[in-house]
């Protein structure tokens, strides 16, 4: 379990189904689970990226992806909405509860409880732990934010709204059509 404090672990495991805990700096937090628009969005990224990117179907496969995945990253528990890593960097299919390895693309779908969280928090960490690329969805505002680490920080990378076709790294070998997810 890494450095992950085993009482607030243990705290973490004891929050009842309707609710998703991560450890951030030290203190757990607890959320409930995705509204509908929200898992909407979880829902349609996944399948968009799921068929070139996981298995390889019209695109360059090449990928793990997860929806909601426990990631333990030092004495850190986060629950992303979607997270991916390269099969090159992460050969085999984790089989434990939980991943240690840092993914290379995390994407968290802001709500308006979580994202100051999402923001500020998890992005610091997930900048800590080298992930190279950071997406925020905002289903409100129907846009996609593309961040890129880099030695100073994160970059925004490149933004896309409303209907655009987001050619969005490290995804941009496919046209994602952002129309898709957004409900109405």
């Amino acid at each position: 379990m890494t450095g992950v404090d085993p009482i607030l672990y243990r705290e973490l495991e004891a929050l009842p189904d309707t609710q998703i805990g991560e450890i951030l700096h030290g203190e757990l937090f607890a959320s409930p689970r995705p509204a509908p628009r929200h898992a909407r969005v979880i829902g349609a990224l996944n399948q968009a990226l799921m068929g070139p990117y996981d298995f390889g179907r019209n695109g360059p496969g090449g990928w793990w992806i997860l929806t909601e995945p426990e990631i333990h990253l030092s004495s850190e528990v986060l629950v992303p909405d979607l997270a991916g890593w390269r099969r090159e960097r992460m050969p085999a299919f984790p089989d434990s509860a939980a991943v240690t390895l840092a993914p290379d693309w995390v994407c968290e779908v802001v709500s308006p409880s979580g994202g100051r969280r999402d923001r500020v928090i998890k992005s610091g960490i997930y900048a800590e732990n080298r992930v190279p690329f950071l997406w925020f969805v905002d289903p409100v505002a129907r846009s996609l934010e593309v961040l890129r680490l880099t030695d100073e920080g994160w970059l925004i990378d490149a933004a896309f709204g409303d209907t655009d076709r987001a050619r969005a790294k490290p995804f941009d070998a496919i046209d994602l059509p952002l129309a898709d997810l957004w409900p109405d």
